[in-house]
């Protein structure tokens, strides 16, 4: 029997908890920063906070102490929110294993870093003389409730350690959540941190009014950039054509359970950005942060960003979404398959 350790209770971490406790064959740790989530699990088996309406298995132990989660663990699934990535893999680290293998279920970029979570983990790990971590990363189009609920999911694991894609895929998947393997960590990575950004901006057009055609150029030209960048970093096109991109990407700009085209829907609104995070309670929409080190990490490849650009503008300077969409309209005219 496995034991697993599942770090982070948001929504996600719990999707992930229902889908490894269900198969009856892993013992599985959750552990939960706000310790009344941790409590209320074990009371009622359902995270009200985050997943509420989907009971988690009996095979599912939750915790409020990252000692107890580690312990024996031998696979970690890394599923906190990327801007507490590097300080929980911090405390973490006394209590690991090297022979973890740890995956990464994160979605973002470190914004004072630019550093994908792959990456932030293997920077605490290697740290003064440690030890070189085995890694992986799992994306792909995944709304944690439609897990939960058992609901046909695809996602990819990356890692250009092929025996570490096979155990993910051997130990994770199921009759209703099916996993592909993939070498490209970095095309996996970038997409699925990438991709809430483009949500953010999907999300304006709504709440402008904006119509079919409007979210579909957005997609489009959103994924023409992802893939600019992915490539400028090292990653390949065609991850961008998988789950990782564009699959996560139609999700989360359509999808009505997206947190991410949430914020876009009332920036659109005109609504203030403050205002609609403290609305999320506690919920976190990833792109907010991902932005910053997008716009940071495509300066520093030459890459042109304008989509994403225009959104941190919108986020983090004020400008009215009108206008963004203003300015994205009448930029020079362009070859669309120029790169």
């Amino acid at each position: 029997m496995s034991q697993i350790a599942i770090i982070g209770a948001g929504a996600w971490g719990t999707g992930l908890a229902i889908v490894l406790g269900r198969r009856g064959s892993h013992r599985v740790r959750l552990w939960a920063h706000e310790q009344q989530v941790s409590e209320g699990i074990a009371r009622g088996r359902v995270n009200q906070k985050f997943l509420p309406g989907h009971r988690i298995p009996d095979t599912v132990t939750p915790t409020n102490t990252l000692a107890e989660a580690l312990e024996g663990a031998e696979i970690l699934v890394s599923v906190m929110p990327s801007q507490h990535c590097r300080g929980i893999f911090e405390q973490m680290r006394p209590h690991l294993r090297q022979e973890t293998v740890i995956v990464s279920a994160s979605k973002g970029l470190e914004e004072s870093s630019l550093e994908r979570m792959t990456e932030v983990i293997m920077d605490v790990l290697e740290a003064d003389g440690g030890w070189t971590p085995r890694v992986g990363a799992l994306s792909g189009p995944s709304f944690a409730l439609e897990v939960a609920r058992g609901d046909p999911t695809a996602v990819t694991v990356a890692s250009p350690d092929a025996e570490l894609g096979q155990l993910v895929q051997r130990e994770f998947s199921d009759r209703s959540f099916r996993i592909y393997t993939n070498d490209d960590v970095i095309g996996v990575e970038l997409g699925g941190a990438l991709k809430n950004i483009v949500a953010i901006a999907a999300g304006i057009c709504d709440g402008l009014g904006l119509g079919h055609n409007s979210i579909a150029a957005l997609i489009t030209r959103g994924l023409a950039e992802m893939t600019r960048l992915v490539v400028a970093c090292g990653g390949r096109a065609e991850t961008m054509a998988g789950l990782a991109g564009l699959g996560d990407l139609v999700l989360t700009c359509t999808g009505g359970l997206s947190r991410n085209r949430r914020v876009g829907v009332e920036l659109g609104r005109e609504r203030k950005l403050p205002e609609i995070i403290a609305d999320m309670h506690g919920m976190v929409a990833e792109g907010v942060f991902t932005t910053t080190a997008a716009v940071g990490l495509a300066h520093s490849r030459q890459v042109e960003m304008p989509i994403t650009e225009q959104i941190h503008a919108i986020l983090h300077h004020g400008k009215s979404p009108r206008d963004a969409i203003q300015e994205l309209m009448t930029r020079s005219g362009k070859s669309e398959i120029a790169v």
